[in-house]
């Protein structure tokens, strides 16, 4: 385990691990070993959390991480949909880097139609738990990602990006463009409300579990 602090607007603890079954799992059972804001992250992870009670499986080389940080520094998020806040940020930081990924609300990075990444979120009393996933490699039938970056740059990036104070308002205003053009492909019918649900017929839905 390599235990080291990145300096953005905040100090990260950023703890690497050489293989793990699962980030998630290991970051809330060493919760209160950790000085937050924390990540732990890996490339090489044989347990993963998914969506559903779904395993993400996981392949050497690819990107698996999980952060956690006290709410009340994300005070305009709503609690249901910090999904969709970290993961369309995570999506930027790609398509800054020059990849094409899009995502599926709420919580699914894709390219090409295939699923590539997929982000959870977990919240705790006052903290909120965040796990992400993305393929660098093919991963039976999943898609992968269509840059060459390393994965801690990748990082670097993306925590630069969160300790910005990205508004909520902001990410679903740009996001919602992006979901009305890609629904259809997702089969979705509904629209985005400024919360991140979906409202249809009056009703709204914010996951589809």
């Amino acid at each position: 385990m390599e235990r080291v602090f990145w300096k953005f607007k905040r100090e990260w603890e950023i703890i690497y691990l050489d293989k793990v079954d699962s980030t998630q799992k290991f970051f809330i059972k060493n919760l209160d070993n950790f000085n937050l804001p924390s990540l732990v992250w890996s490339e090489y992870q044989t347990d993963g959390i998914g969506s559903r009670e779904n395993k993400w499986i996981g392949k050497k080389g690819n990107l698996f991480f999980s952060f956690g940080d006290f709410i009340s520094n994300y005070k305009n998020v709503p609690l249901h949909s910090f999904s969709i806040y970290f993961g369309f940020l995570f999506k930027k930081i790609l398509n800054e880097l020059g990849s094409k990924v899009i995502m599926k609300w709420p919580n699914d990075i894709y390219l090409d139609g295939k699923k590539i990444g997929g982000v959870l979120t977990q919240v705790k009393k006052d903290l909120v738990i965040c796990g992400i996933g993305l393929n660098r490699f093919e991963v039976d039938g999943f898609g992968k990602l269509d840059i060459d970056v390393k994965n801690d740059k990748i990082l670097s990036a993306f925590l630069k990006k969160l300790d910005s104070g990205v508004l909520f308002g902001d990410v679903i205003f740009e996001f919602k463009e992006e979901f009305d053009r890609y629904k259809g492909m997702f089969g979705i019918d509904g629209e985005l409300s400024w919360d991140g649900s979906i409202v249809k017929n009056q009703k709204k839905v914010y996951s589809w579990r």
